[in-house]
């Protein structure tokens, strides 16, 4: 797969909590990017039901709160900034979440060559970086080919649910989505707002500055089933 970064590691502030828990806490829920070592969820997560992939996960607030609400479900992060890894690490100790486990690397490149084929009940990618200018449109995380790959990693039936403040983003995902024969929309253009999906600062930031909530919910195809 043709691949470019779709993210710019900046030396973003970390808090002393931060630092103390990533400093604590990474040897115990951080697992290793290691290219070719396929990850094995029934020992990562034993007795869950389901895997959700969160990608970009920012400061963990959602992800926290997910797994809160759902300790049936085992739960990968992915994120390269270390600010939020290890805000989140501090979330899973104070929520003394069991169902979290980080990844600190490229999600394309964990996706690619740590998640196994046909494993992931679902994935949530919310605010995706959305490089507005047209030059930079190329380092966007969402194309054809990474959905494509998406997809081969999802179960059938299984769930990606994207949220963007960006409108122009928004749409490119939608055309993105339709130009993959593996997912289907059911819901055809943008999703109703999904209430167990919590809100996050990030998010809140964004309403109060008049940006409108895009929800794009679609599905792999179960390829038993008519289209």
């Amino acid at each position: 797969m043709h691949y470019i970064r779709s993210y710019v590691l900046r030396q973003g502030k970390i808090t002393k909590a931060q630092a103390k828990a990533y400093a604590e806490w990474k040897d115990t829920y951080c697992i290793p990017f290691v290219p070719g070592k396929t990850l094995d969820f029934s020992t990562l997560f034993p007795g869950r039901e389901r895997v959700i992939l969160e990608i970009g996960f920012g400061m963990g607030e959602a992800t926290a709160q997910l797994a809160q609400a759902m300790p049936q479900v085992g739960f990968l992060g992915i994120e390269v900034h270390t600010p939020g890894v290890g805000k989140l690490l501090w979330e899973i100790r104070h929520r003394e979440l069991s169902n979290v486990r980080i990844i600190q690397a490229d999600a394309l490149l964990v996706v690619q060559e740590m998640i196994p084929p046909d494993s992931l009940d679902g994935v949530h990618i919310f605010f995706p970086d959305p490089w507005p200018k047209k030059r930079h449109h190329k380092r966007r995380l969402i194309t054809k080919e990474f959905l494509t790959l998406l997809a081969s990693r999802m179960k059938e039936g299984a769930y990606l649910y994207l949220v963007t403040d960006w409108e122009d983003y928004a749409l490119w995902i939608l055309d993105k989505v339709s130009q993959c024969p593996f997912l289907k929309n059911p819901f055809q253009t943008f999703a109703p707002p999904i209430p167990w999906r919590p809100k996050t600062a990030f998010e809140e930031k964004g309403l109060r500055k008049g940006r409108r909530i895009h929800e794009i919910y679609v599905e792999k195809r179960i390829l038993s089933a008519s289209p």
